[in-house]
This record gives structure tokens, sequence and C-alpha cells, in this order.
């Protein structure tokens, strides 16, 4: 039976993108790993590869469509032997999968390969018809268990292969479960939940008018209710009327700022942020440096300010390892290798690359891949694997001469650091004698659930003495 291509999860976060270009059109024959379209993420354009071998009998999503919801379909495979009179109405994508009012999205010259769901290559993107549940492709007739049943109004019931063939042992009828997946199609775990005899759509009896009540929590004598919140439609209504006798340029939420958008709402709303603030003097670490990039420069190595901050940071989460761990919802996840991201601003948004085992990495080896990651995050080319996971991370802004400021936390790491600029300030040395000393402001911000102030202040510590004494990076 014709086999549904639905639109991949190519990130863990992925909840819609942008169908950027098909590269197969309706009649094509691909195998399994051929290249069939080019997805935009709210980080990337990536190629999508095929599962399964076949003929397209349909595109349903044209190119260039926004707002494609994850698991929609967006083409259909044809098996041999069948044709497009085999596609059932079902496979047509529902009103409102993609933005009707979508403009042709401008695809990357270059992407990245990606399989199913992003790292993970899963194949699970592809579905026959429905849940893809069924086992090997040579049982796939058989468990179709016979003909597709119809409704007692005589309409075809949707269901994936193994569902109707779960339902025909269990005696269960079709037409009295309600399926949960797409285009309201009947998988496995409906028939798995449905009890004989219930009705569609049944649901457990609720409870009366005075269990209700007594269940409530009373509301406080004298507040009102609290207002629902406007939906965003209508705020962006209001707001676009309070200008309207003013020029503005309206510009559309691509998938990045969206993402960006949700993920640090969440972050100030639901982390409990502490801050730590520390000065630490460079001139040490400079002079270090230099010494370093001279005797490195036949290899064409040079080191930056931000590479020692990377390993300085690694280390000192080694030292503290408490404070090398994630919030997981319900738990804390302690990790025992020291994975640092590292902000790195591109058009329209921010990619946090994650370098991984840093701890155990030479400084050069930092930072060309350091300078490696950067550059093809600018360019959108990193895979989801290179900017998820992490600990920990960093944020240098002291390039454009901020002396200071606080960074949000980016979930799930447990804390940030917001680096600031080296500045020539006079400082009071060992000796109670005052010098001009170049001194950089970092705060380390800090996810409370996971760190505690004086865990949280240890940390720093030991980011600080890597830096004001760089030969321990060496050791």
């Amino acid at each position: 039976m014709p086999t549904e291509i639905l639109m991949p999860a190519l990130s863990p976060t992925m909840e819609e993108g942008t169908l950027a270009k098909w590269l197969v059109k309706e009649g094509d024959t691909v195998s399994s790993g051929d290249l069939i379209a080019e997805i935009e993420t709210d980080k990337a354009t990536m190629e999508f590869e095929a599962v399964d071998e076949g003929v397209v009998g349909k595109i349903l999503i044209e190119e260039g469509s926004e707002g494609v919801k994850v698991n929609t379909p967006i083409a259909v495979l044809l098996e041999e032997g069948e044709s497009a009179d085999d596609i059932d109405a079902s496979a047509e994508p529902k009103e409102g999968d993609a933005d009707s009012h979508a403009e042709p999205a401008t695809p990357k010259a270059e992407t990245s390969p990606a399989k199913g769901y992003g790292d993970d290559g899963g194949a699970a993107q592809q579905k026959s018809s429905g849940d893809g549940e069924a086992a090997a492709s040579g049982d796939k007739k058989a468990a179709s268990g016979g003909p597709a049943p119809k409704s007692e109004d005589g309409g075809r019931i949707f269901a994936s292969p193994l569902a109707r063939r779960i339902a025909k042992d269990r005696g269960l009828d079709l037409s009295e479960i309600e399926g949960s997946g797409p285009n309201g199609r009947i998988v496995k775990a409906d028939v798995e939940n449905a009890q004989p005899g219930a009705q569609p759509g049944q649901k457990p009896q609720a409870a009366s008018s005075t269990e209700k009540a007594a269940q409530e929590p009373k509301a406080e004598a004298g507040k009102a209710p609290m207002a629902e919140p406007a939906a965003p439609g209508v705020q962006a209504d209001a707001i676009r009327k309070m200008y309207a006798d003013r020029e503005f340029e309206e510009i559309k939420l691509d998938g990045m700022r969206r993402t960006i958008a949700a993920r640090l709402t969440e972050a100030k709303q639901t982390i409990p942020h502490f801050y730590l603030r520390r000065d630490i003097k460079l001139d040490a670490l400079l002079k270090f440096r230099s010494q370093l990039n001279k005797q490195l420069e036949g290899r064409g190595v040079k080191l930056s300010v931000n590479d020692f901050i990377i390993k300085a940071s690694a280390l000192a989460l080694q030292s503290v390892p408490d404070a090398n761990a994630v919030w997981a919802g319900d738990r804390v996840l302690k990790l025992k290798p020291s994975d640092v991201a590292v902000a790195v601003a591109i058009e329209g948004g921010l990619f946090t690359p994650v370098l991984r085992d840093a701890e155990a990495r030479t400084l050069s080896s930092l930072s060309a891949q350091m300078k490696d990651l950067a550059k093809r995050a600018r360019e959108r080319k990193l895979a989801p694997h290179e900017y998820q996971g992490g600990s920990f991370a960093i944020s240098n802004l002291g390039m454009f001469g901020i002396d200071n400021f606080d960074a949000v936390i980016n979930p799930p790491h447990g804390a940030i650091l917001a680096v600031g600029a080296g500045v020539k300030k006079p400082v009071v040395n060992d000796e109670g004698e005052i010098e001009v000393a170049t001194v950089m402001s970092v705060t380390l911000s800090v996810d409370h659930r996971v760190i505690d102030g004086a865990l949280g202040a240890e940390l720093l510590k030991h980011i600080a003495e890597a830096l004001e004494n760089p030969m321990v990076m060496l050791a």
C-alpha cells in the first residue's frame, strides 16, 4: 500500500519547518538514501533522505511552504504495481498544516544531510499509511489484515496495518475506536488501549458538579479571578494600531527567531537565575598568549582569549564536578566530561555549538575546532548534534566593548558565563601599591535548581584562578 512520507523532526525540539525545496518530482523513482528534499529548520537547512524505495506518487506539500508541522504527510511513495489511484484522500494534508500565505524560502547553497530525526538517523519519518509499525517489507501485505474496514455509514476507516491485525486478533471493531494518528488514523496504541464495546471517543464519566466543586480550590476572598492572557494575534493587532500613524516595517519571524523567543521566555519564566560577578586580571594570560602564538606561528595557530576561557571553564567543571550538571525536569543529570557550549552570533539569531570533552583537549585543538564551528554556524551548516547538549555555556561580548552583562541560561544548562571586555584599570597589588592592570569582568548566571550559591562561587573561583595563572592549563 502507498507509503506516506512525513515531515521529519530534524532535531528533538523541532515542531515545524519550511519545505524549502523538492529534489524530486512526481513520477521519479527513489531508493533508500536518495536525497529527496531540503528542509529548513529553526537552525539550518538540511537535506532529507528517503528511507524506502519506490515511485513518488504525489507531492502533497509544495516547496516554499512554511510552518509545516512535524509528522504532516508531505508526499506519497508508491510501491511496485501501485498507481496514483491507490492514494486515498486521507493522504491529503489538512488545511492549516502549512502557512496558506507561504512565501518561497531561499534554500542555502550547501546543506547538511539528515536522516529521519536528525542525528539519530531514525527512519520513523516515513510510515506505511500511518504509524509504520508493520514489520519487514515482506510482511506488509500479510499485516494489512485484508480489505480496509468500513464505518457504519459506509466510509472507509483508516488504520495502520499493525493496528488492523491487532484488532482482528483481539476481536475489536475498528469502527468503535477513535484514532490518534495523522488525519485520525488508528494506530497501534489506539487498539491496545481500546476496550471491547467502547464507543468512539468515549471518555471516562465526568465527576459530578458537587465533586468537581469540592476538588476546585476556593477563590481567595476579595480577589477577582485572573484574566486570561490575550491571544498573540489579538496582542499583535493592538500593538500595530498603536503605531498606525507611524512609518514602520513589519518583519515576519522565521523559525530561528521564534525558537529563540520561546526558549528564552521559558528560561526567564521557569529558571530561578542568580548571578555571581567577578573581576579577573588578564595581564599574565595576555603575556602567556603572546608567547605561545609566536611559537605556534609556524603551524598557523593563533590562540584567542576565548580559547583560554573555554579551557579554563572545562577544567573548572572537572574541579567542581557537582556543578557540571543539567536540569532534567524531575532530576539533575551530572555529567562526567566537560562539554562546553559557546554562543556564536549569526545574522538573525545565534548558535551555541558544543565543544565536547574540552577538558582533555589542547588549546590549539580547541581553537581550531571553535573556528570551524563558528564558521559553519554563520553559514548555517551545523548538524544538530553539534549544537545540542553541553552543561555549561560561554557568551563573550567583550569584542564589542561591553564591560559586563548578565546572560540568560540556555536550558537545560546549569550555568552560563557572560564575558566582558578586558579594560585597563587602576588596581591595588599584593604589596598595597596602585598599578595599572587589564581587568575583565565576568558574570556567572546560575540555575539555582542545579547549583547552589556556594557551589557556583567555587566554580567561578576555579575559572578565575586558571585564567590568572594560565600555565596550569597546560599541566
